[in-house]
């Protein structure tokens, strides 16, 4: 049998794999990734145990496909991956697919599945596109590797259907699948299995308020171990703002910003179609457009370089707290803890700290030495940084592994 499953998550401008022994539960073998694609420097970082390297690419990468084949290519030529020394070594390889519109579970590629998904693909253009083009890769050059589909929307199927619902003709929406999705559901999968775990519960018993804070930006509210609301929407533009993504707007302001909104981008191409709206608000806005930097770990500092600085940091907060606040309601009070995932909500100490002081009415408190350490050992995907540890509501860091949570899926079950 072969040895190993891939996973495989890929953006517009990165792609990143990892390969695991196939195992319960899997257990990393080695990681990869190409950054990079749509702006210089193009860099690939490789892990093998205690072994790193980073370089800079000096061939030229011009698409998700390209650097998946480069990532392959520079993987199997490591002499001392024996156990993925080629293709005939995989058994799967997981796809993380933003947008799965109805699909409420992983799917297997195969015509039928493929074709549905190529069709939902203008609900997110800008995010299904790259994956779909490395399934379609390893559908025609890794034919007897099988392909699993996990889908970021899935984990919201829960959502009730007045919080999925837009207050818009009924008639329009379902013909057209305009309803609230939600994403980042494999990190708030990962999450919610780990933080049960840590405390001890179990996950139909584990509520939640967990924000997934890195360049793309949500929050999700858990309850009995399900999705009960979201920030993000029909598309992952919706909800807090990102590093380019304005988050909620008055939906009219595009039209006012230009009176082409509704052209399509320069941008786009025969397969994928992006309105110029859709790259004003996805690719032109966030703290970038306040600040010209993507790099938040520049922006959240006790001395911010400008008042653009300071004012993006406080827009971050305010959004977030805003719907910690609504959250907290939602789950009328019963929170066993508010949980900061993701790149930055990982690694800004002074995000959460500010985050958490804002909330104190809500009985959320820190440690502040423990919030300044924060999570150093990667084999500890939860750390509790509470005041008061052992005394809900805690306050959590996890660092959400989205290619383990593929990989642990298809391991059990398929």
């Amino acid at each position: 049998m072969p040895k190993t499953l891939l996973s495989v998550n890929a953006g517009s401008s990165s792609v990143k794999i990892t390969f695991y022994r196939f195992e319960r539960p899997p257990k990393a073998i080695a990681d990869a990734q190409v950054t990079g694609i749509t702006s210089s420097p193009q860099t690939f970082k490789y892990k093998r145990g205690s072994r790193e390297t980073k370089e800079q690419i000096d061939e030229s990468i011009n698409s998700p496909q390209d650097a998946f084949k480069f990532l392959l290519e520079r993987c199997f030529s490591d002499p001392e991956l024996s156990e993925a020394a080629s293709t005939e070594d995989i058994a799967y390889v997981c796809h993380r697919v933003v947008h799965g519109g109805d699909y409420s579970d992983a799917v297997e590629i195969n015509e039928e599945t493929y074709h549905h998904l190529t069709k939902i693909e203008n609900l997110a253009p800008l995010h299904n596109f790259p994956a779909l083009e490395i399934v379609r890769t390893c559908v025609q050059e890794l034919r007897h590797v099988k392909s699993i589909t996990y889908f970021d929307s899935a984990f919201h199927k829960t959502l009730p259907k007045h919080i999925r619902t837009y207050p818009i003709s009924q008639d329009i929406a379902n013909r057209n699948g305009l309803r609230k999705y939600g994403f980042h559901g494999i990190s708030y999968s990962f999450i919610l299995r780990s933080l049960a775990e840590y405390l001890g519960k179990d996950r139909q018993e584990t509520n939640l308020i967990v924000m997934h804070i890195g360049s793309g930006a949500s929050i999700c509210a858990i309850k009995n171990g399900k999705s009960v609301d979201t920030s993000m929407g029909l598309t992952p533009l919706a909800g807090l703002p990102g590093a380019t993504r304005s988050g909620d707007i008055d939906p009219s302001l595009v039209f006012h910003y230009t009176n082409e909104a509704g052209k399509l981008s320069p941008t786009s191409t025969k397969d994928m179609h992006i309105s110029i709206a859709e790259e004003i608000l996805n690719k032109r806005s966030g703290w970038k457009a306040l600040t010209g930097t993507t790099d938040f770990s520049r922006i959240a500092v006790e001395h911010p370089p400008s008042e653009n600085h300071k004012l993006a940091f406080d827009i971050v907060v305010d959004r977030i707290i805003g719907f910690i606040g609504s959250y907290f309601v939602k789950l009328d009070g019963q929170v066993d803890a508010l949980v900061f995932a993701g790149g930055i909500g990982e690694k800004s100490a002074l995000l959460r700290k500010a985050v958490v002081e804002k909330c104190r009415c809500l009985g959320f408190t820190i440690d502040e030495g423990k919030n300044s350490g924060g999570a150093k050992d990667e084999d500890d995907a939860v750390v509790d940084i509470s005041k008061e540890p052992g005394k809900s509501p805690r306050v959590m860091i996890c660092q959400t592994n989205e290619q383990f949570e593929m990989a642990y899926h298809t391991v059990n079950e398929f």
